[in-house]
């Protein structure tokens, strides 16, 4: 793939497919995707970084794309996951890095702050916030906010249950996934009200063609993460909340004290789903720095990514040179 650099790394009990550009000795900066995206989500994002003479590295995520995908959802919880970085990291001889990670990626960039703090210099957070461990695991407060009523995180716990939907048109699934949480919507139209046996879909729209910031030949990167294998490894990360919260109890007092960034589209539903996250997000994160991007969905780095790399190079510039 011209401009790009792959390799294949044994990290972690799994394999992970790992692309990278710019300069070798350039300060290593990790993008870590989120879902149902892949890699190339950051496509945007390689130039501008790798013209500032950063080393930019890409993984696709556990479950996605050529990384290994095992079926358990048990090996899917928020602290392997950041172990799979950490290993790549290692064998790569990476002892200072900034993470930048865009919805579940950035809960991995948070904890990766977290659990490295001599080795995460900077962090950056784009749709999902952080406020520390919460109380209770967050499926638990969902199943009582939302008894008796859709929540699109309810309906992937069960497996096979999405993943019948989903699997069945790949293209179309994407499709529907980029236009339903973009800005081509209302805000919170991925959110309408509906019965808790709904389907994911249902009452969504179908655009029929692929959004403005997302061509054919990115479009074909998406399905090719995808073909083959399904959505079943990237569904799994939604069904470790109660794991999650066990595994990082030793984290329950812990600050991200790392200078750090977070970026969210003013269309985005993430800001409703997060709202009290999002008030609460500077008692666990100090040294923060935040930006609505205005016109904006979920797919921030895409829908607006020159708002985006503006912000990106301005933070880096100051507290990761």
């Amino acid at each position: 793939m011209s401009g790009f650099d792959h390799q294949l790394l044994d990290v972690n009990g799994i394999t992970l497919s790992l692309y990278s550009a710019g300069p070798a000795e350039g300060r290593p900066l990790w993008l870590l995707h989120g879902f149902p995206e892949c890699w190339y989500s950051w496509r945007k994002q390689v130039g501008p970084l790798v013209s500032a003479g950063y080393r930019v590295l890409i993984p696709e995520m556990r479950g996605y794309g050529q990384s290994g995908a095992p079926h358990e959802p048990a090996a899917y919880d928020v602290v392997t996951i950041c172990a799979d970085i950490q290993g790549a990291m290692d064998q790569l001889g990476q002892r200072q890095v900034c993470v930048i990670g865009h919805d579940w990626g950035a809960p991995i960039a948070w904890h990766l702050a977290l659990l490295e703090p001599e080795r995460v210099k900077a962090v950056v957070g784009m749709a999902v916030p952080f406020a520390g461990r919460p109380k209770q695991p967050a499926i638990t407060t969902m199943r009582q906010l939302y008894a008796g009523r859709f929540h699109y995180i309810l309906h992937f716990q069960q497996p096979g249950v999405a993943e019948a939907e989903m699997d069945a048109d790949l293209p179309r699934t994407l499709r529907m996934m980029m236009h339903n949480t973009s800005a081509a919507v209302p805000r919170d139209f991925f959110l309408q009200e509906k019965p808790a046996d709904a389907g994911l879909f249902d009452g969504m729209q179908d655009p029929g063609r692929l959004p403005d910031w997302c061509d054919e030949e990115a479009f074909a990167r998406y399905l090719d993460t995808f073909r083959g294998r399904g959505f079943y490894g990237a569904l799994n990360w939604y069904r470790n909340f109660e794991r999650n919260w066990q595994r990082t109890e030793i984290l329950a007092d812990r600050q991200v004290e790392q200078p750090a960034l977070f970026l969210l589209g003013d269309q985005d539903p993430v800001g409703t789903l997060e709202a009290y996250t999002l008030k609460q997000m500077p008692k666990r994160v100090p040294h923060l720095e935040q930006h609505v991007v205005k016109a904006c969905g979920h797919w921030i780095q895409s829908e607006q990514a020159g708002q985006v790399n503006q912000l990106l190079l301005d933070f880096l510039s100051r507290h990761y040179p």
